[in-house]
């Protein structure tokens, strides 16, 4: 199994348990509310209307459905998904003339998902299994892509990047809430696993995401950026007593884009 699929293999099983029901650690890293990413409370979720409590498992960094100016009839695809929320809340924009995909890598995350959207009576939303490198969705199908906290997770952002070019019509558009760093990360947090699952260790460069971005045929902008604070002592345990030659300041940023071929 080569280092991406490791990788992967490790951020599916971390989610797979957190969807049974397993509290999110502190030392998992940034994606979720011990290092004080995102709250319902901070972000508003409480407020958007389709809002469902038991789909919000706290593993966001930001509010990308408060920014993608999402409208009725509008198909929606939500990059790693989880439970559903913000799939519901953006079912709720787009109305029953629209549809909401969300797609995940993680069948526990997808079982949750579907019954919530049981429980919602959501007509308009349905999940797909399947990875964001590869998503088992149509060519040019989509109008709005929505993601929040996963593409860092993702070890081939080219790839990601790409795909969703491939879904998205011409003209469409994405709004993600991701993490990044204002510099280059040490190679010991590289290779921490634990770090990975928790969506640090494969922050990219602001300046290199938003390359990215570009490379695969979007005009981009950052929309909202915050700097995360995370606890000292995890980040002393994560460095296995290596010292940062330079500081890292980890950033939560919702960027938002539009294809422009």
């Amino acid at each position: 199994m080569d280092t991406e699929q490791k990788t992967r293999e490790l951020v599916r099983e971390k989610y797979a348990s957190i969807a049974r029901g397993a509290p999110l650690p502190t030392a998992s890293g940034c994606c979720g509310p011990d290092c004080g990413v995102t709250s319902v409370a901070e972000d508003g979720y409480a407020k958007l209307e389709g809002y469902a409590k038991d789909a919000d498992l706290s593993l966001g960094c930001g509010l990308p459905t408060a920014f993608a100016g999402l409208r009725p009839g509008e198909t929606v695809v939500d990059l790693g998904s989880g439970a559903g929320n913000d799939a519901f809340i953006a079912a709720r924009a787009v109305g029953e003339s629209g549809r909401v995909i969300g797609v995940d890598m993680t069948p526990e995350m997808i079982a949750r998902a579907n019954a919530n959207a049981g429980k919602l009576a959501a007509s308009n939303v349905e999940f797909r299994l399947g990875e964001i490198e590869a998503l088992p969705v149509e060519s040019a199908s989509v109008d709005v892509v929505i993601s929040n906290c996963v593409l860092n997770l993702v070890p081939d952002k080219r790839k990601a990047f790409s795909e969703i070019a491939r879904i998205l019509k011409p003209g469409g558009r994405f709004t993600v809430s991701d993490i990044v760093v204002d510099s280059e990360l040490p190679e010991v947090v590289r290779r921490n696993a634990e770090l990975w699952a928790g969506c640090v260790a494969g922050a990219m460069r602001k300046e290199n995401y938003l390359a990215v971005a570009r490379e695969a045929g979007f005009s981009v902008a950052v929309e909202k950026e915050r700097v995360i604070e995370i606890p000292e002592e995890f980040i002393k345990a994560a460095l296995a007593g290596t010292k940062l030659d330079h500081p890292v300041r980890i950033l939560s940023v919702t960027v938002i884009g539009r294809k422009t071929g």
